[in-house]
Order: structure tokens, then sequence, then C-alpha cells
């Protein structure tokens, strides 16, 4: 099998993850994804806030830097790694979905979606399932790496990498991130990937991925994502009607949403997590698990 890898990533965690999960894969093509347009790591607070209303709504500033595919013309499977950023595809991403070099590649072809992320990957999902039935591709497999530490622990560790770029753990807080451990134990579904299309079962390939632990559901955070996901188009109209990306004059409506974030981060959230659980025989857990985790 030969695999083609395209890829974003700020910090190089995304990198390591492809490259774990591929490490037993004979034949493997790494294509970077470059926007025209940079982001900074580490941010500044106003920068970091700057990309929250195009991500949000799918308006990526700039596009790509046109891509050679002729290396990986041949390629049997695609697999596409990137992150999430506010509840979204991270721009970068978004760039590279709607660049039409890329969406005549992917056509046709089977694509592995791989998250490395925070650990609200549901909407990320949602909109990459429709960006690659657009583009006339199958997404055969979907696999999320994400920090396993508890919701608010991760808010403060991740913010502390974004903002500082110090990912090492401290007395109070652990490593911000994907553990190194999950990392190097991720080439555990390259194998279950070529495998499947070896024996031509591409069609069962998400179920091996999810007995390997591929997704691991958190029903209250994801629960916690769709609430956000429908405010922050709210705050995200708001903020545009000030103006695009970049403008400064938009920059006050942003240090509002800024200011909501941290209360519904710290406030709101705790609250809301302790009231699904309460009501969580009245959820339909089991369907939606399924639904959420399937391709």
């Amino acid at each position: 099998m030969k695999l083609a890898v395209f890829y974003y990533t700020q910090s190089g965690q995304a990198l390591s993850v492809a490259k774990s999960i591929c490490k037993k894969v004979d034949h493997v093509v790494y294509k970077q994804v470059t926007p025209r347009q940079s982001y900074p790591f580490p941010w500044s607070r106003d920068e970091f806030l700057d990309v929250f209303p195009e991500t949000r709504l799918g308006i990526p500033p700039s596009g790509i830097v046109p891509l050679d595919f002729s290396d990986v013309e041949d390629a049997d499977m695609v697999m596409i790694v990137g992150q999430s950023w506010y509840l979204s595809p991270s721009l970068p991403l978004q760039s590279f979905f709607t660049d039409n070099g890329v969406r005549n590649y992917l056509k046709g072809r089977d694509v592995v979606m791989v998250n490395a992320c925070r650990n609200m990957w549901l909407m990320t999902s949602r909109k990459v399932k429709e960006y690659l039935t657009e583009a006339g591709a199958r997404l055969v497999g979907h696999i999320v790496m994400q920090d396993p530490a508890q919701n608010l622990v991760s808010v403060l560790t991740v913010v502390r990498w974004l903002m500082k770029g110090k990912k090492e753990g401290t007395r109070l807080l652990p490593p911000a991130g994907i553990p190194d451990r999950d990392i190097e134990e991720a080439s555990r579904f390259g194998e279950i990937i070529e495998t499947a299309w070896n024996r031509g079962e591409l069609a069962t390939l998400q179920d091996g991925l999810l007995a390997a632990g591929a997704i691991h559901y958190q029903p209250s955070v994801l629960f916690l994502e769709k609430t956000g996901h429908r405010m922050f188009a709210l705050w995200a109209r708001f903020v545009r009607r000030k103006g695009g990306f970049g403008d400064k004059r938009r920059l006050c409506r942003l240090h509002l949403f800024y200011a909501y974030l941290l209360t519904v981060l710290f406030l709101l959230s705790p609250l809301a997590q302790l009231m699904f659980w309460l009501t969580y025989p009245l959820h339909r857990a089991g369907r939606k698990r399924v639904e959420d985790c399937s391709v």
C-alpha cells in the first residue's frame, strides 16, 4: 500500500502523530500543507482571538501554497492529519479542503482523517465529512488523538502551550497535548489500516479502528461542544459585523468574546456537565455514540 499523508502542524505534534501511525506502513509520502496566511506559534492572545470568527464560519482568509501531487498520483489511500480550532477544522485545514487542486486530487479516493486535538472533535469531524463529500472522496476511517487530562485542566495546559510555548508539565499541571506514550502506541492504527486495505475490507475499517481505541468517547464533553458550537456561530457573526480578518475595529468585540469564553469554561461548563450526568439516563447515549463515531 502506498499512503499519501497530508498534514498541517505548528508545534510538530500532528506530524509526530502521523509518523507514529505510519511507522509500520511500507510506503508513505508526507506532504506538508502550507497556508499562504502564516499563523504564529506561540500565539499572542489577540492573534489567536482574531482567527476565531473565520474559523467558526468557515471563511479562511487565504488559500494554500500549491501542492505537487506528482509523487502521490498513484497513492492507494490518503491520510489527512490536522487539528481543531474553536470547535472547527483549523483554518489551514479549511484552506486545504477548499483548494481546487486538492479537491480534484481527492475525488474518488479513500481517506482516513486524523485529528490531533485537545478533547472536542465532533463538529470538526462533521465538517470534514462535508468537505470530503463535496470533493467526491470516501471517508473510510477516523482517528482522534486527544489530551486525556480533565477538561478544565487541559484548557490551562493548552493555553499555556499556545501562548507561552511551554508544553512541559509542572508540579501542579501535567504536560500539554497528547502524551508521548499515546503517540508512540498509535502505530497500531497504521497496521489496522494497511491490513484492511490488503484484504479489501475498507468498509469495516472504522470498526477495527474503534476496537483499537481510535476514539475516546466522552459524552459530557461532546454535549458541551455541541452547545458551544451553536453559541460560537452567534459570536462569530457578531464580531464579523465589525470587519474581516485582521481588522482592528473588531478587537473590542473579540475581547468581549474572550470574557464570555472564560466565563463559560470555568463557571458554566462544570455546572452544565453536572446537569448532563444527572440527566444522563434520559439521553440516547448508546445510539449517539454509534452516530458520532461512525464514518
